[in-house]
């Protein structure tokens, strides 16, 4: 099956409930049975497909959701929890205790290094940041007691790009498991990481699975070897997610390959105007030809997002507010993925540790939604000639 098939039919039932075509949502708490035998298999076998034991545990919605993920990614099951946050801690939670170590990029999502840093550290979990750069060279840093090393390709807001497979490769040979942010690919459709050896990925399904700015949503993914693990990590924390919300989500699911395609070719648009432009540096987008990560995103990736990264030459903070304060089209907001276009002041150096970010200039993120490109530009250059007036 195609993908494109694949993402339309996958987590369909309708002979199942009365020839709906979409999978209705089921609210519930209580899951009731009719035998004392029939709850105690239930509870035995909780995590296999189509047991239901209570609400916060899944629903015929959450699997209907979650085998449409799995199928995406080429995992072998996956649950839906209550944000991406969310489904980074559980998965980290589901391989670490105390007195253990864990190897994470260091151009990783924000949160994800505060969760390392504090509540890790906070119980004998040691993190060590390493340079995206890499590759195989990750057998020098990896101990005895390392469980994890953890990948998110390309990096949040500086957008480099790591070798996956090469990461996963030594990994596995010293007993690690892989645990990778695939958010940026669209969960998967531009992504396959259980092909490249990750053994877990985590997705803010949030951003473009949703792809209306309307859910909070997160998934885990796993191997068959890791999946109870990491099933029963996701129950204990309590992370749940509602059954309203997995239905926005798989319908957002049903209209991804299409959204992400004019994602893709919107950013890849504004990316080169932008190059072009004489108050930018560089742009951070790995589909460009120019971008470092470029020659191992062609050879991993089959396409890109529409979020990247933009390194001003140098300019006050004033004009870059003048800039940004008045765009039409690019709102200012945390997140990314959905139809809308999206702009933020970024500051990477703080975050890092590993290795040094150094630009002269101020750096901006950008999500390239699906309004016209011709309209998107010419927002940005109106932005660009009020920064100009106000140096």
């Amino acid at each position: 099956m195609k993908e494109d098939t694949l993402i339309v039919t996958a987590g369909r039932d309708a002979e199942a409930n009365f020839g709906v075509v979409n999978p209705p949502v089921y609210r519930a708490s209580t899951i009731t049975h009719r035998t004392v035998a029939d709850l105690e298999h239930a509870r035995k076998h909780r995590w296999e497909p189509g047991v239901y034991t209570y609400g916060r545990h899944g629903t015929p919605t959450h699997s209907y959701f979650e085998d449409a993920i799995a199928k995406l990614e080429g995992g072998y099951r996956a649950v839906a929890v209550a944000s991406g946050l969310a489904a980074i801690n559980a998965a980290i939670l589901a391989f670490v205790k105390s007195g253990d170590h864990v190897l994470m990029v260091d151009c990783v999502y924000g949160p994800a290094r505060h969760f390392a840093d504090n509540f890790l550290a906070r119980f004998g979990v040691e993190t060590t940041y390493f340079d995206p750069a890499i590759g195989s060279k990750i057998t020098s840093l990896i101990r005895t007691n390392t469980r994890i090393v953890y990948v998110e390709a390309p990096g949040s807001l500086t957008f480099e790009m790591q070798d996956i497979p090469a990461i996963a490769a030594a990994a596995r040979r010293a007993g690690c498991a892989v645990i990778m942010d695939n958010t940026w690919s669209g969960g998967g459709v531009y992504f396959k990481p259980f092909a490249a050896g990750v053994d877990v990925t985590c997705n803010a399904a949030t951003k473009y699975i949703v792809g209306h700015s309307d859910v909070m949503m997160g998934t885990i993914t796993a191997t068959e070897e890791h999946w109870k693990r990491v099933r029963q990590s996701a129950s204990d924390l309590g992370a749940n997610s509602g059954p309203d919300d997995v239905y926005l989500a798989l319908r957002g699911l049903r209209t991804i390959k299409v959204r992400m395609k004019r994602h893709h070719e919107t950013a890849l648009a504004l990316a080169r105007w932008l190059q072009a432009r004489p108050e930018v540096d560089r742009v951070l987008y790995p589909a460009l030809p120019e971008d470092p990560g470029h020659a191992l995103w062609k050879r991993d990736f089959t396409g890109a997002s529409g979020l990247f990264g933009v390194v001003l030459r140098p300019c006050p903070p004033k004009a870059v507010a003048a800039m940004l304060d008045h765009l039409e089209l690019y709102a200012m907001g945390a997140s990314w993925g959905g139809y809308e276009s999206l702009i933020l002041p970024t500051n990477p150096g703080p975050g890092r540790t590993a290795t040094r970010w150094s630009a002269a200039g101020p750096t901006l993120r950008i999500h390239a939604g699906l309004e016209d490109p011709a309209d998107l530009i010419a927002d940005l250059e109106a932005g660009f000639t009020r920064l100009n007036a106000n140096r």
